[in-house]
């Protein structure tokens, strides 16, 4: 594979469709939009495992949906991983890149560095939150945590929420060419069984604490294509997801070319963060004159950090809290 293609598909989300089966889906490649976002925070191993694994999962599921602004995924627990935020910002115009951005908040007196990374979540919920903008009203579907991965829960949340059977393998860590310096990597693909007109589960949920499987929601003939590229998608090793040796139209054809892929037009993506003095600002307005103070420093400056990309913002009392004193 020469340098020119594999750069034309390095953070790029492919949509695809199995005709034969019914099935849509998408390949995703991240490696400049990882480091861009693992590179942020000084996270420990564990901690880069769950926020590379989250932000291909949002990459995925965010050029599912036709978006004027922002799909949101949020994991909450009561371990030491209080958080995991990701967002995916739709292009503003045709032929843009969409936008990732990613942080994780932990309690790192409680991680323990030795332990499988989603055990450190602990009980808690999975959320996919999308907004389209203003005059819009917010969706939230949210699925309690489980099944031993982020993938996983994801999973459970389509089958539970959209009672869409849903599939995802992922593949991330960090690599270093000949010659080069060390960097992330991460690839994917999503499986999804097309949307029914009228979805509904076919008997009583069988899947992990009586939540709905995908087997749940398919009838015998479905259930067989299902099955079918399910089986040909466990046969995918983790370096092809990853590449840059193999390009996503190649490892389609590898995978399900008796499964008649379809590819579509591929989308850019880049990390980005939306913050800005005035988001911030706007956001501390309605902050209580107590509250400003307590966010006072000694040199008489209120400071404020952007969690995602590390931006540090700094202003003036007497300019904050506005509609507090209004109020």
């Amino acid at each position: 594979m020469t340098l020119g293609s594999k750069i034309a598909w390095d953070d790029t989300i492919l949509p695809f469709q199995l005709d034969r089966s019914h099935i849509r889906g998408r390949v995703a490649r991240l490696d400049g939009v990882l480091d861009a976002v693992l590179a942020q925070h000084a996270y420990p191993p564990v901690i880069e495992a769950l926020v590379a694994e989250a932000a291909l999962l949002t990459a995925l599921i965010g050029q599912t949906i036709n978006l004027r602004w922002k799909l949101s995924l949020q994991v909450r627990g009561d371990g030491p991983v209080g958080l995991i935020a990701t967002d995916y910002y739709g292009p503003r115009r045709q032929g843009e890149p969409a936008r990732i951005r990613a942080y994780a908040s932990y309690d790192a007196d409680r991680l323990d560095l030795l332990a499988p990374p989603f055990e450190q979540i602990g009980a808690g919920f999975f959320a996919i939150l999308i907004d389209q903008g203003r005059d819009t009203v917010p969706y939230q579907g949210i699925t309690p945590i489980a099944g031993g991965s982020l993938s996983a829960c994801a999973e459970t949340y389509f089958a539970q929420s959209e009672q869409l059977p849903t599939r995802f393998a992922l593949s991330f860590g960090q690599s270093r060419e000949p010659g080069g310096t060390e960097t992330w990597r991460g690839g994917g693909i999503m499986l999804q069984h097309m949307p029914k007109a009228s979805p509904h589960a076919k008997g009583p949920a069988t899947g992990e604490d009586g939540l709905l499987d995908a087997a749940d929601l398919l009838d015998d003939e479905e259930h067989e294509n299902w099955s079918r590229a399910n089986i040909l998608l466990d046969t995918v090793e983790e370096i092809e997801l990853i590449g840059p040796q193999l390009q996503p139209t190649d490892l389609l054809v590898r995978l399900f070319h008796e499964e008649h892929p379809r590819v579509f037009e591929p989308q850019p993506v880049q990390f980005g963060c939306t913050c800005s003095a005035d988001r911030v600002r706007n956001a501390l307005a309605t902050s209580s004159p107590a509250e400003i103070a307590e966010m006072t420093t000694e040199a008489g400056i209120v400071t404020a950090d952007c969690q995602f990309c590390g931006a540090h913002y700094e202003f003036l009392p007497e300019t904050l809290g506005t509609e507090a004193d209004e109020r």
